[in-house]
């Protein structure tokens, strides 16, 4: 019975022995095949290496993009005094470092005021020498605030970069030669983007707030293919048109037409009808005063004022003796109720004549009307209106299919519904018009991609592609390379028996091995070569036929 220090003494040794039959192995073989076998271990790796580091994501990330040519240089030459390693991408506009040092570099360069951005800001006036003209320090400060005007327009998304150019006249004391500043500003905009109105007004008011005494309508811009940008370049748009009157038609008349599906989508069916609605919109700027005065003044009408101017005097005759001096005494007094007075004489009828003379004015209040009106922009003059319905469809018993036309009474309610949903006016000039017609049948569908075109498809396909590539690399050199050369060095043990029946199926192992070495009616040389062909093809069955020959097994049983 074998011990525990044997059982476990066994697989090591046995380890040992495989081991040394390795060694044994590689040792039997020429110069020349263990050459090849170095190289193709060699290739193998080397294809396994290459595709992983081909498959593996850069190390490198961009540090800027887009540079002028002189903060490129100037970009350049601080990584080089701070010994950081950069490449250039492939079209030579971005500078890229090593993605772990990315930010922490791109934070030096902006201590240091990099990229500049190709012009200079404020930071010239950092600069300044002693006793530097009045004109230097002024051109210095008009360069200055172009430059940070620049650099405020180029934040914007869709600029790519931008210039401006100030033009500065001097200030005089004589108001007749006072001239304002004007500004020019060239930007040039990414690939596919524009500016829009909002925009462009914001630039507009960025510069013309920036200048001292500078207006609005002295600022222009112009992009990179050298059309003007601002409103004083249409004349459209100086008279007041722009695109969001355009806009607000099209908001309009979808309002209507949302309006006519709102009432009519529940009659009809969804996509059982189209509506269409053309607005005539008003953006005329009218202002209009009127003062009115009425003819004649009405007899109930107030008076403002009335004025009665009435005089009378008395007419005197001519008196006295005729002929008689005019220089007289006077005529003893007498008493008037006596005697009757001698003054003037009397007329045929008893009576003095008197004079009279009688004016009145009259002033009446003013009948006075004053009217201004200023009409409101984006007033509709018009509408015209257009619906068709489709037929209706109904299932017969049968099983056929039947288009049924909507009846007159049908049309009349539609058209009823629609003129009172969109506010028809018959007055100002509207229209509708309310037809049915069988819709023809398209095909709305759009046609589905083929895989190998759909973009996400593209992109799964392309990560798969890499893992396959990998794992196609790696199962070539061990099927193609690893495994011969194993295999070669190092061929595989037989398998081992179970210990429960090691010692029978030895046994007759043994005798069947004896029986086929002692065959009848062979010659030696026949049971010979049978013998060294057993030992070719099962060493280890000879080997334990030998043992029990030696009496081996059993001193090992006992």
């Amino acid at each position: 019975m074998a011990t525990a220090d044997t059982i476990a003494a066994t697989p090591t040794s046995a380890f040992g022995a495989r081991l040394q039959q390795i060694q044994q192995n590689i040792a039997a073989l020429s110069q020349q095949q263990k050459l090849a076998a170095a190289a193709a271990l060699g290739l193998a790796i080397a294809l396994v290496v290459g595709v992983l580091i081909w498959n593996r994501a850069p190390d490198y990330a961009v540090l800027f993009s887009n540079l002028e040519e002189r903060d490129g240089g100037q970009v350049i030459a601080a990584l080089q005094q701070q010994n950081v390693p950069y490449r250039m991408s492939a079209d030579g506009r971005s500078i890229l470092v090593s993605q772990a040092q990315v930010h922490d570099v791109r934070l030096r360069l902006a201590a240091e005021g990099l990229p500049k951005g190709g012009m200079v800001g404020f930071e010239l006036m950092d600069t300044q020498k002693l006793g530097v003209s009045q004109f230097n320090e002024q051109i210095n400060y008009q360069r200055a605030l172009e430059g940070e005007l620049s650099r405020t327009v180029q934040s914007i998304a869709s600029v790519l970069s931008a210039r401006v150019h100030l033009a500065m006249p001097k200030q005089t004391a004589f108001l007749r030669d006072d001239q304002k500043p004007t500004a020019s500003v060239m930007v040039k905009l990414r690939a596919g983007r524009v500016l829009d109105a909002t925009q462009i007004a914001g630039i507009v008011h960025l510069v013309s707030s920036s200048v001292p005494r500078m207006s609005e309508s002295g600022v222009s811009i112009i992009n990179q293919n050298g059309e003007l940008l601002t409103m004083q370049s249409d004349p459209l748009r100086r008279a007041g048109l722009d695109p969001t009157q355009l806009e607000y038609v099209h908001e309009v008349e979808a309002s209507f037409i949302r309006r006519i599906e709102t009432i009519v989508e529940p009659l009809v069916g969804k996509g059982n009808f189209r509506a269409q609605v053309t607005a005539d919109v008003d953006f005329n700027q009218v202002e209009q005063t009127a003062e009115t005065y009425k003819p004649n003044p009405s007899p109930d009408q107030a008076i403002r004022s009335q004025q009665t101017t009435e005089q009378i005097g008395r007419d005197l005759s001519p008196q006295g003796v005729p002929g008689a001096l005019s220089n007289q005494p006077p005529v003893p007094a007498t008493a008037p109720i006596t005697t009757p007075a001698v003054g003037g004489q009397a007329t045929a009828a008893g009576q003095t004549p008197t004079n009279t003379n009688r004016s009145a004015v009259l002033n009446y209040e003013l009948d006075r009307t004053v009217q201004h009106i200023k009409q409101s922009l984006g007033q509709v003059k018009r509408l015209s209106v257009a619906v068709v319905v489709n037929h209706r469809s109904t299932t017969l018993p049968n099983g056929e299919t039947q288009v049924i036309p909507p009846t007159e009474d049908d049309i009349n309610r539609i058209t009823n519904l629609v003129r009172e949903a969109v506010g028809y006016n018959q007055a100002r000039g509207d229209t509708l018009n309310v037809a049915s017609s069988p819709f023809a049948i398209t095909d709305t569908a759009e046609p589905a991609l083929p895989i190998w075109k759909d973009p996400d498809m593209l992109d799964m396909g392309k990560e798969v592609l890499k893992y396959v590539v990998v794992l196609a690399a790696i199962l070539f050199a061990y099927f193609a390379v690893v495994r011969p050369l194993v295999r070669s060095v190092a061929p595989p043990p037989a398998e081992e028996e179970e210990e429960e029946a090691g010692a029978a199926e030895g046994e007759e192992g043994d005798e069947d091995a004896l029986v086929s070495l002692s065959g009848d009616g062979e010659s030696y040389e026949e049971r010979l070569e049978r013998a060294r062909e057993l030992a070719r093809t099962d060493p280890r069955l000879v080997a334990n036929l030998i043992k029990e020959w030696m009496g081996v097994n059993e001193e090992a049983r006992k």
